[in-house]
């Protein structure tokens, strides 16, 4: 697809949320490409179809990428628009993220029934019950508030809360940028802070996947601070080799421009094993570095458009050495029960 080009297809789930972030993605693009027509094209997933079993149940990976991506490879889209944290850390053969934007807020939120308004998850009735499809979420829902019951809800935004709303839940945990970003803000009733709920790989960012022949002509879109946590965090899920399967979560935050900081920990299903590692990095802002790249898996899709080597390969570093720390102390046996028991449960 050459700059010249007057019309740019999206490729996007159907979802009213999923429409929301695209158009947020358009008027990104329309700063730099005024002149251009946009198109939405809406597809279902796979993750979208099935919705009588949990995410990890389903057994396959990319639920809610892999239709998006094959239009990708086909060209019947040019870009493609996703929750950073839908995507795997692997991509499809010449496909790349062209850009991600910058972080809405990242943590978790607690939406509560009517009649528990007011209420926290500490000061629940025993026994409430609390719905999230989120094993990361269950894990951490159970290690902190054991008298809680969690259990798994299916489904799009609107139809969770529809399912709150009828009763059949006390709470829900969802993604305070979805939330947001659907106008809901006052339903929100308690942002779980990092000593609560550590979150999702690249939650509350967007990225912008296309062709890897593509990447300069959406790399205006990067937002830098929020690239490099995510890399960092992407690159530590790469190494642990997780994903939906298991309970793997963190926190980031860049401190003066130039030292990158990272939070990871792995639950077992139940919540009853722990483990938790914190860890920093200086990287220098648009720093370029003429030194080697590193493989580029451990990129884990990134483009090097407009970023800089440097503050990549540092952002990789410091993924790839918590996840080591962590696996030194047991990491993958919890992650390989967490798959185990959730495959032999299917």
């Amino acid at each position: 697809m050459s700059e010249e080009k007057q019309v740019f297809k999206l490729g996007s789930r159907k979802s009213e949320l999923a429409l929301i972030q695209t158009n947020i993605v358009i008027d990104s693009l329309k700063k730099f490409y005024p002149k251009h027509t946009y198109e939405i094209v809406t597809m279902n997933t796979t993750g979208d179809q099935i919705l009588d079993k949990p995410l990890p149940k389903i057994g396959q990976k990319s639920l809610f990428t892999k239709e998006l991506e094959t239009a990708l490879l086909n060209d019947e889209v040019d870009l493609v628009v996703h929750s950073l944290k839908d995507m795997p850390t692997v991509l499809p053969s010449g496909l790349a993220i062209g850009a991600i934007l910058e972080r809405e807020d990242s943590r978790d939120a607690l939406l509560l029934h009517p009649k528990h308004r007011g209420l926290s998850l500490a000061s629940l009735p025993e026994n409430s019950i609390i719905g999230t499809s989120s094993l990361r979420r269950a894990a951490q829902l159970k290690r902190n508030y054991p008298k809680l019951i969690v259990k798994d809800i299916r489904g799009n935004l609107q139809t969770r809360l529809r399912k709150l709303n009828q009763g059949l839940f006390d709470g829900i945990i969802l993604a305070v940028a979805g939330v947001q970003r659907m106008g809901w803000d006052d339903r929100i009733s308690q942002i779980l802070e990092e000593t609560e709920m550590l979150y999702a790989v690249g939650q509350g960012a967007l990225a912008v996947e296309c062709r890897k022949k593509d990447t300069v002509l959406f790399s205006s879109l990067y937002h830098h601070e929020t690239a490099m946590r995510c890399i960092a965090e992407r690159s530590l899920l790469n190494t642990l080799g997780g994903g939906c399967t298991a309970p793997v979560a963190v926190h980031s935050s860049v401190e003066n421009n130039d030292i990158l900081h990272l939070t990871a920990a792995v639950w077992s299903l139940d919540g009853s094993k722990t483990l938790q590692k914190k860890s920093s990095i200086l990287i220098t802002k648009n720093d370029v570095d003429s030194g080697d790249c590193i493989a580029e898996v451990s990129y884990c899709g990134v483009s090097l458009e407009n970023l800089g080597n440097f503050c990549i390969r540092q952002a990789v570093k410091l993924g790839v050495e918590l996840a080591n720390s962590l696996i030194d102390e047991g990491a993958l046996k919890i992650i390989e029960d967490a798959k185990s028991a959730t495959m032999s449960d299917r």
